[in-house]
């Protein structure tokens, strides 16, 4: 079984979009992990954007990528630029991939403007996520 972790600089608002949607479309064809360089706790409207597309992070924890470092990944994923220069010297094999998402937690606006660049944003890695899973995990 493939196993995939998903970096980001928080772990609380990309990179736990990104950790739902793989699961989601992986199945049962990978282990998907999610981690940050820091942890700032899963943000609540990445849980209520998520929610809104019937997949439910609720029970995500925020983690530090120091957590991991006896895993074994096949690929990692960096979901910001901040985590792919930032991180720490991760030991791995892995396929590594970037894709810098614009960061929903630094939106700007009244609620409702929030939440539509929250949804803009889960939109995109949703895109990303799935193509990621036919690619990769779906041989």
């Amino acid at each position: 079984m493939k196993r995939v972790l998903v970096l980001c600089t928080g772990n609380s608002c990309r990179s736990q979009i990104a950790e739902g949607y793989l699961r989601h479309f992986a199945g049962d064809a990978a282990e998907i992990y999610s981690a940050g360089i820091e942890t700032h706790g899963v943000n609540p409207k990445a849980i209520e954007i998520m929610k809104r597309d019937g997949i439910d992070i609720s029970g995500h924890t925020s983690n530090n990528v120091n957590e991991y470092t006896g895993i074994e990944f096949d690929y990692v994923i960096t979901v910001c630029d901040n985590a792919k220069e930032s991180c720490p010297y991760f030991p791995t094999n892995a396929v590594k991939l970037h894709y810098n998402f614009p960061d929903p937690a630094k939106a700007k606006g009244n609620d409702e403007e929030v939440m539509e660049q929250f949804r803009e944003v889960r939109e995109m890695i949703r895109k990303y996520a799935q193509n990621f899973v036919n690619e990769n995990l779906k041989n």
